[in-house]
């Protein structure tokens, strides 16, 4: 995201904390204010002037883009630590329905996930999914005839409709209905 000076040189103990500090108002403002939310706005709710803001982030863009590609690499984190569960249809239920659940109250967030990130955080999601699917299959928590890809539709689908289902007011959960269909039945 910096140019190629910031990133020879690490930030300063004050300075990283400073822009985890951005980037953590940014996240929540994000969440609540959608798109609409300022710099200005930003930076006075972190306590800061708006010159620590353009410092880390000369663009509302690369500010969003920071923001957005944080919780993917959270996911994805989140996805590797769980990848040795001991229950593994549990851990991809779970990894699933977290990652739809958080991914929806954010539609710049859904729009990065249902589009791809243009990153190398798209192979590495793609990994994780396809690795917690593998273990659940072998498991016998998840149907066989899926595959990743198709998981990752369905995810995709699952967020659309799961802010559809939020700007109703619908109690339905979409992750619960779409896990519920990827579960292995019993013959």
């Amino acid at each position: 995201m910096g140019d190629d000076h910031s990133a020879a040189r690490p930030l300063r103990a004050d300075a990283r904390r400073n822009r985890e500090r951005v980037l953590q108002i940014a996240h929540e403002a994000l969440a609540g204010d959608g798109l609409s939310i300022s710099f200005d706005e930003i930076a006075r709710r972190a306590g800061f002037g708006v010159g620590t803001v353009y410092r880390h982030f000369p663009t509302e863009a690369a500010l969003v883009e920071a923001v957005l590609l944080g919780r993917i690499e959270r996911f994805v984190a989140d996805g590797r630590a769980l990848a040795t569960a001991e229950d593994a249809g549990r851990a991809f239920f779970g990894w699933f329905a977290r990652v739809a659940e958080q991914a929806a109250v954010s539609q710049a967030l859904c729009d990065m996930l249902v589009g791809g990130s243009g990153t190398t955080l798209d192979d590495a999601f793609a990994a994780v999914l396809g690795r917690l699917l593998a273990r659940a299959q072998q498991a016998g928590a998840v149907r066989g005839d899926l595959g990743a890809q198709d998981v990752q539709d369905l995810l995709r689908g699952c967020l659309v409709a799961e802010r559809r289902a939020r700007a109703r007011g619908s109690a339905v959960r979409m992750a619960d209905v779409v896990c519920d269909g990827m579960r292995a039945r019993a013959h």
